[in-house]
């Protein structure tokens, strides 16, 4: 035949195909195709007989081997074989079409002796099957009835036909209402109407489900999911089974719905040839899905089927080819767990069965398994496990148990410590203290993943059951191990940290080599080495470190600040905000480009237009903020009219990340205080009142908390690529989260540190426990609850690397000292004071002040002048001309 095929070049060689695997679906479907058109109806009723038992076959398949064998047809004997053939396409699926082909095949055959009985056990079983089907149904309905007519039946059996079917809520019940009315001498009864209105009333309700399915494209799963949810909160049995066989016909290889679908006749019909019927059709359209031969074997045994069955059923489940090896565990528990449930331990020959089962399972999943998958699927022996315990609880055989679970630990389980208190937990119920005890010593010796654990149960067995000698050997054992145990993790750890370090080191270096490409690409008006202030300033700092504004105000958990600096540069900075200059604000330039009109000139707005009560303070916004006056515009303009917004630039253009907002109503200020911390672009903006800190220099803007927040935890040591989803599904696992924070420098890069809010205390707590010392990404992380720095603004000298000790040191800006910011008093001016000197209004009141001159004298010695009197301008001036 296979060679018959090859000579054929446009017949691909199926039977070829399928003697390589007999489970290619398609290539059946194929095959029998092409034999029909060939004509071959011996080799088609082979090719068909032999994919039926492998497959159930579809509605059209069916109908074409039906109507093939139907046409062949010649005598009673040939009739009956057709017989046989449609009882098996009804058990396939539930189909309309196939039972209606059914009843008229059998109308056929009425004349022979009992056809008419016949016929009508045939219609009554479609009635059953698909006569709740509300859009097929009343084809079988209308040809019962039509077949009763035809037969000049009792008019009561036709009077039947008609109440039932009127009960039943089906597509186009109005007309059949109409005919029974027409039919009826005496008028439609008042019952049957009732019931008429009830139907008509559930057919409204499926309606919108069966357009829906109408409308659809196949496989319509959405819909008939939709459709069985509503049947079965709706609760009538058949209805729900019709449309569960209406969406499995369409979509018998999806393995959720036949689970959903055996589930509810397991535990809702629990009719046995309708629930074995379902789960063995089940098996047969998903036969790669574990789940579904586990629950045949439960429900053979649930409705008392023979033992040869259910083995004959286990038997095919493991050559069902499943797609993990840890089903073949689990098909393997359930058939064990169904042989002992067998097992009278009084008797021998189940137990030995039982037995042997164990041991096949376990040559199966060493062989079979792990030849086809590389593993055995139970890393933890739990079939072993199961059969250790059986024979300890069961049979009282602790050497068999002992001898299972000596083979489980050279398995790979031994570091394991669940696995040794397994072991010990079986010892202390079934065995004894000697064992208990050799057991848990080779748990201290063995154990990598939880020591600590084991050996806190060997130092509390030994307080319970042991002498002092037991006690001083498991105290010494254990605290060896203990020690082993952290020395290697000290080596792991500095292993880690170095690994990370130099990772990070890595990334500062691809960041900062990036930042200086895009800065050298954004270079327009630089001319040769000229350097504005604001360049040596971020040289000074570095492109990655934070403004030293922000190290200096402080900082909490979630942001709160306490800037006192940045309302400062209202008179310096946004002073000179716009004045002409030929550098645009960051954007102008992407914005203008290609434009033909001269760039605008910002607005020369000065302190004084400033009114304070209608104003407020944003700081804290990116450096790179495109338009940040049309953003905040349009931020704000909720709160109030905004009558201007005026973004604070360096010299250079740059923008400094902060800026006024001023509405014409005072009343739009609170407003625009709400939106403190509301994120722009990524970053949470500060939003405060404006204040002039000439004026009201004691005036505090933000609250610095220094108290411990012990429902918040401070992270540190997380990755750069860590984002705040990653984090929140990490946190949430110990409390409900309720803010996360990334901790972010000024241009939005993170810096591996995040503050978390818990719920209350306790949570945070089990937080720090849990997570600190944890991995993420191979970071180490470090987990503590927050508490902040408390706050010192005291002024602190800057040392001068110009005049050396002599020269006094020099009080720190709001910005701290730049480079630029050299001492202009003459060095003849200065002078060394003991500690003890103290300088008031130009007078050294200490005796032994020297100058550091000497133009009164040498060292050593003083005026007298100096002494009795304070200097006078022409006394400072005589001295610079001296110098």
């Amino acid at each position: 035949e296979c060679e018959h095929d090859k000579a054929n070049v446009n017949t691909p060689c199926a039977f070829l195909q399928l003697s390589i695997n007999a489970f290619d679906y398609n290539c059946h479907v194929d095959l029998i195709k092409l034999l029909r058109q060939e004509g071959k109806l011996h080799r088609l009723r082979k090719a068909r007989q032999k994919m039926s038992e492998l497959f159930p076959l579809t509605e059209e398949i069916w109908l074409d081997w039906l109507k093939d064998e139907i046409r062949l047809t010649e005598d009673e004997s040939d009739r009956e074989k057709v017989y046989e053939l449609f009882e098996r396409a009804v058990k396939d699926y539930v189909c309309p079409e196939i039972w209606l082909e059914y009843v008229q095949y059998s109308i056929g055959g009425m004349g022979a002796q009992g056809g008419i009985e016949r016929v009508r056990s045939i219609f009554e079983r479609a009635l059953t099957a698909v006569g709740l089907h509300m859009t097929k149904g009343a084809s079988i309905w209308e040809a019962y009835r039509e077949f009763e007519i035809l037969l000049n039946a009792q008019l009561e059996r036709i009077h039947t036909l008609f109440r039932r079917q009127l009960a039943v809520p089906l597509m186009d019940m109005e007309g059949t209402y109409a005919e029974y009315s027409d039919w009826a001498d005496d008028g439609v009864p008042e019952m049957v109407t009732r019931q008429y209105r009830r139907a008509l009333q559930q057919l409204e309700k499926g309606k919108p489900f069966e357009e829906a399915l109408l409308v659809s494209e196949p496989p319509k799963l959405a819909e008939y999911q939709a459709y069985i949810d509503f049947e079965m909160k709706e609760g009538d049995p058949a209805r729900v089974q019709i449309i569960f066989e209406r969406a499995l016909a369409e979509n018998c290889l999806v393995p959720d719905l036949w689970i959903k679908y055996t589930t509810y006749l397991d535990r809702q019909l629990k009719i046995k040839d309708l629930v074995l019927s379902a789960h063995e059709r089940a098996v047969r359209n998903c036969p790669w899905t574990m789940g579904l031969w586990k629950s045949y074997l439960l429900a053979l045994e649930r409705h008392g089927a023979d033992h040869q069955t259910v083995t004959d059923v286990f038997e095919k489940a493991l050559n069902a080819g499943f797609i993990q090896a840890t089903d073949y565990v689990e098909i393997w528990q359930s058939f064990l767990d169904y042989l002992r449930r067998r097992v009278d331990f009084k008797w021998s020959r189940e137990l030995d069965e039982l037995r042997a089962a164990f041991a096949r399972s376990l040559d199966y999943l060493k062989q079979d398994v792990e030849e086809r998958f590389s593993e055995s699927g139970d890393l933890s022996c739990t079939i072993m496990q199961i059969w250790a315990r059986i024979e300890a609880l069961h049979c009282k055989n602790m050497q068999k148990a002992r001898e299972l679970w000596d083979s489980i630990m050279t398995k790979g389980n031994a570091k394991h410590a669940n696995m040794w208190l397994e072991y010990y937990n079986l010892e202390r119920s079934y065995g004894d203290a000697s064992h208990c005890r050799k057991a848990l010593h080779r748990a201290v010796q063995c154990t990598s993943d939880y020591p600590e654990h084991v050996c806190d149960v060997l130092l509390n067995f030994e307080r319970v059951e042991g002498s002092l000698e037991d006690w001083d050997a498991a105290v010494q054992k254990t605290e060896t191990k203990i020690n082993r145990v952290n020395e290697q993790r000290v080596a792991e750890k500095e292993a880690l940290q170095a690994r990370q370090e130099e990772e990070k080191a890595e990334h500062r270096r691809k960041a900062k080599a990036d930042k200086k490409g895009q800065k050298k690409s954004q270079k327009v008006n630089r001319t040769g080495d000229k350097r504005k202030a604001d360049d040596e300033y971020e040289q000074e700092w570095g492109e990655d470190a934070e403004l030293p504004s922000k190290r200096l105000r402080g900082e909490d958990d979630f942001g709160s600040t306490a800037t006192e600096e940045l309302m400062e540069t209202e008179s310096g900075l946004f002073g000179r905000r716009a004045p002409p200059r030929k550098t645009e604000p960051p954007g102008f330039r992407k914005n203008q480009r290609g434009s033909s009109e001269a760039p605008q000139q910002p607005q020369d707005v000065s302190k004084e237009q400033r009114i304070d009560e209608n104003c407020v303070f944003v700081s804290n916004l990116a450096f790179n903020l495109d338009d940040p006056e049309g953003k905040l515009r349009a931020l704000f303009q909720g709160c109030g009219t905004v009558q201007q917004v005026r973004p604070v630039f360096s010299m250079n253009g740059v923008f400094r990340g902060y800026c006024y907002v001023q509405f014409e109503d005072r009343l739009a200020v609170p407003e625009a205080l709400k939106l403190d911390r509301k994120e722009v672009d990524g970053r949470p903006m500060y939003v405060s009142p404006c204040v002039d800190k000439n004026k009201n220099p004691d005036f505090k803007v933000f609250k610095y908390k220094t108290a411990m927040e012990k429902h918040k935890i401070f992270i540190s040591g997380l990755p750069y690529t860590c984002t705040k989803e990653t984090l929140e599904d990490l946190c949430k696992q110990h409390g409900t989260v309720k803010a996360i924070r990334l901790v972010t420098n000024r241009s939005g890069k993170p810096k591996g540190l995040a503050y978390v809010e818990y719920e209350n205390e306790a949570q945070a707590s089990q937080a720090v426990l849990k997570m600190d010392g944890s991995m993420l990404e191979n970071f180490t992380l470090s987990v503590a609850i927050s508490n902040p720095p408390s706050r010192k603004m005291e002024d602190k000298g800057v040392p001068s690397r110009l005049l050396g000790a002599a020269m006094p040191r020099q009080p720190q800006g709001a910005r701290g000292k730049g480079r630029t910011q050299i001492s202009l008093l003459p060095r003849s001016l200065y002078r060394q004071s003991t500690p003890d000197a103290k300088a008031e209004n130009g007078t050294v009141s200490a005796p032994h002040t020297t100058e550091t001159d000497g133009v009164h004298g040498g060292p050593g010695t003083t005026s007298p002048d100096t002494q009795s009197k304070s200097l006078s301008n022409e006394d400072f001036a005589r001295m610079l001309l001296k110098k």
